[in-house]
């Protein structure tokens, strides 16, 4: 059966159409056409032609045009519209001009690397010309990264490989970086929060380094519609840049659903399992011979699922039926991504592994199982499903959650809602302090360079007082001995990550884990899941920053609970009930609960030993009107917080491109700082990365979705899928949380009750 007719049996069938929430039907798009700019050398327009490309699309020319007039350029467009041309083409208009010229690309993983070097080595081979292109990664061979260095035209690459393999070692680079024309950044939208604070200090380096080899090379960037493409690209590039995001790609007609599982238990909110529905909605399709892609969100989400669809499809088709995800060694991969590509795979269960351009064809379905945290991510998934003239079908299956009832209650939040806006904060010190130091290893800082910032100095002071550099004539040196990249993972904010080792024998390392997550989940007792195996945690060591674990088969998991406290430091803006301000929280790991798998009962505790800590961050806080505690009962107003500040936490990520837990939410029935029922939401980054500012600024449209989805959720007091469990039994918990958000929203609340900072 063709798409048409499968989407259309399923909008009849009364099994699968009282479940669809929302249903679009988009129609095709022609193409839009432009013309080669004139600068362009003409073997590439002819080896184009060899590959049927006569005339490029619209915002391919445009973009190519805006590069070889000398402009930072950032092209935003959706997937397999044609990115891979705009920096391709006049990366190679100006090596065939001069054979010195040289080009760096950047990709956010070695898969992506890969697929595109041979994208690039196919246009190669049709122009004849001796372009060497080469990927350096943590996978390259030592004897091949010296011929790299003073051969590569195009040097490929990943940002962790240039930070610390590298930027530190310029002088073996010399070739590169006196020539560098051209840098590539794709999937700029993946670079948001910590790894894309990080990554725009990389660049601040990257450019210094050229600087001083005499290069200035021009930035191209290549993302996902986000609502705020120019901000985030000069947040990266550090400098002014034009968006070409007029896309002339054509489309073909594509089916969109929403389809919300069958409820099991309106009262408890309890809904057939999101898994379960994507494994009948995708064996539907592949039974019909529909080539689909389905994404889940974690590695074990993608074996359960594979197992469940091989079941489904039946013996004839399993072997067709495939997964993908992060741990597969890469032959298996790239054998994975060849069948998609032919034909001989005719279902795929990945992660978002796949969400990236890899090319693995245009196939015909897609079945995204639970929102996958962000409208861009969704849309880009999506994006997998439909050939330029054929139909297509894109199905997101809403879990229970919060968030993903939210989106099926309201569509048109997802259909008509622009993308969400990417945060990076460069300048977030405990980041900016890391790279400066990167930087001063590998060059010198005069006193009138600055690094971004106009309080490079000072820092610089702060530097060379603990003994890491040396002043003298105008000249900060780096003295000490250690070599700062390897102290800094790109991945998160704190270089002192908590690494967990399995004793073995033999001993090795298993993972790693921040150190503000550290003592909720490999404090001694703890259950540490890793790749599907339990391992028990033997002894935490926070001064030595390492998790000693065992492996372990055992029939329960552990959820440690914490007390937190928050001190408020200083406000940057108040209005109404709402306060931005910076915060110190101290939190102190209390007991941990032993919850068995599958039953979720609760089988023992135990009590976790350890010291407070406290960090400071950025914080949005909310506090009830002056005197209306005081009118409610303390059951009532406690069980209106806590369902309130579950459900904010849950709608939040919706407007911060975040994974939800880069923030966290806490509640106070008294606020030391506030004196009344208080809510802080506070970023769980040391010195905040611009999460709660926003939530600041969206203050209202924040409670006014929140109130939205308590509202019509089909539950009668209040269950998982919207308010989160009720912790006070008698109480109409969904009255409460509504009846406060009422009280939150009045505008004539008056200013927020507030004592003087500690700080």
């Amino acid at each position: 059966m063709q798409v048409d007719q499968v989407v259309a049996s399923m909008l009849d069938d009364p099994e699968v159409a009282p479940h669809i929430a929302a249903y679009r039907d988009l129609p095709a798009r022609e193409a839009s056409y432009g013309e080669f700019p004139a600068g362009l050398d003409g073997r590439l327009v002819r080896a184009l032609a060899v590959r049927g490309i006569s005339r490029p699309f619209s915002h391919q020319s445009t973009a190519v045009e805006s590069i070889l007039g000398g402009m930072h350029t950032v092209v935003v467009t959706p997937t397999a519209s044609g990115k891979t041309l705009c920096y391709n083409l006049p990366v190679l208009n100006a090596i065939l001009e001069d054979d010195s010229a040289r080009a760096l690309y950047l990709f956010p993983t070695k898969a992506l690397s890969q697929d595109q070097v041979s994208e690039l080595h196919a246009l190669v081979d049709i122009l004849g010309a001796d372009v060497k292109t080469y990927t350096y990664d943590g996978d390259t061979p030592q004897t091949a990264r010296r011929a790299i260095r003073s051969a590569g035209h195009i040097v490929v690459t990943n940002p962790d490989m240039l930070h610390s393999g590298i930027l530190p070692h310029h002088p073996r680079w010399v070739k590169l970086f006196e020539n560098l024309k051209y840098v590539v950044v794709d999937e700029l939208h993946t670079y948001r929060g910590v790894f894309g604070s990080h990554v725009a200090n990389v660049i601040r380096r990257l450019r210094r380094i050229c600087a001083y080899y005499g290069s200035d090379p021009i930035f191209i960037c290549c993302s996902a519609t986000i609502e705020n493409p120019a901000e985030l690209a000069e947040s990266i590039v550090g400098d002014a840049v034009r968006v070409v995001d007029a896309n002339g790609a054509p489309s073909g007609h594509k089916h969109i659903m929403l389809y919300n599982p069958p409820l099991l238990n309106r009262q408890l909110g309890l809904r057939q399992s999101s898994r379960t529905s994507a494994r009948d909605l995708a064996g539907r399709l592949v039974k019909n011979d529909i080539q689909t892609i389905v994404f889940t969100r974690s590695r074990t989400g993608v074996e359960v699922l594979l197992s469940y669809l091989r079941d489904a499809v039946g013996p004839k088709k399993r072997d067709a039926v495939r997964g993908y995800r992060s741990g597969y060694l890469p032959l298996q991969r790239r054998e994975i991504e060849r069948g998609l590509r032919d034909g001989s795979v005719r279902a795929v269960v990945a992660t978002n592994a796949l969400e990236l351009g890899i090319d693995i064809g245009a196939l015909d379905a897609c079945v995204v199982t639970g929102f996958p945290g962000t409208i861009a991510s969704t849309w880009q998934q999506m994006g997998r499903a439909g050939r330029r003239n054929d139909a297509s079908v894109a199905i997101l299956v809403a879990s229970s959650s919060a968030l993903d009832q939210f989106l099926a209650t309201h569509p048109d939040y997802f259909f008509e809602r622009t993308p969400e806006a990417a945060l990076v904060d460069p300048n977030n010190l405990i980041i900016l302090v890391s790279h400066i130091k990167c930087a001063a290893f590998e060059l010198p800082f005069g006193d009138d360079e600055t690094f971004g910032v106009e309080t490079t100095r000072e820092i610089l002071q702060f530097l060379a007082d603990n003994d890491i550099l040396h002043h003298v004539d105008g000249v900060w040196h780096w003295m000490s001995d250690s070599f700062p990249a390897q102290e800094v993972s790109l991945r998160s904010a704190a270089a002192d990550n908590v690494v967990i080792i399995d004793v073995g024998p033999p001993a090795r390392v298993i993972g790693e884990i921040d150190r503000v997550s550290a003592p909720t989940m490999v404090h001694e007792e703890a259950i540490y899941i890793h790749e599907g195996r339990q391992f028990q945690v033997e002894k935490l060591d926070l001064e030595e920053k390492k998790a000693f674990v065992r492996p372990v088969d055992v029939d329960y998991y552990t959820d440690a609970e914490q007390a937190v406290r928050i001190s408020v430091l200083d406000v940057f803006q108040t209005e109404d009930a709402r306060s931005h301000g910076e915060v110190s929280v101290t939190y102190l790991p209390t007991i941990f609960k032993k919850i068995k798998l599958h039953t979720h009962e609760n089988v023992g505790w135990g009590k976790i030993h350890l010291d407070e800590d406290t960090f400071h961050t950025a914080a949005y806080w909310l506090s009830l009107p002056s005197g209306v505690a005081d009118s409610l009962p303390r059951s009532q107003l406690e069980a209106g917080l806590v369902g309130l500040a579950h459900v904010l936490g849950q709608v939040a990520p919706l407007f911060l491109m975040c994974d939800p837990h880069d923030i966290a939410v806490w509640p106070e029935i008294k606020a030391p700082f506030t004196g009344v029922p208080t809510i802080f939401m506070y970023d769980r980054v040391p010195g905040g990365i611009g999460f709660s500012k926003r939530l600041y600024q969206l203050h209202r449209q924040l409670l006014g979705n929140a109130g939205q989805l308590v509202s019509r959720c089909g539950c009668e007091r209040g269950c998982p899928s919207c308010i989160g469990p009720a912790e006070t039994p008698g109480q109409n918990a969904k009255m409460c949380v509504l009846q406060l958000l009422s009280l939150m929203m009045t505008p004539s609340s008056g200013p927020p009750a507030r004592r003087e900072p500690v700080g």
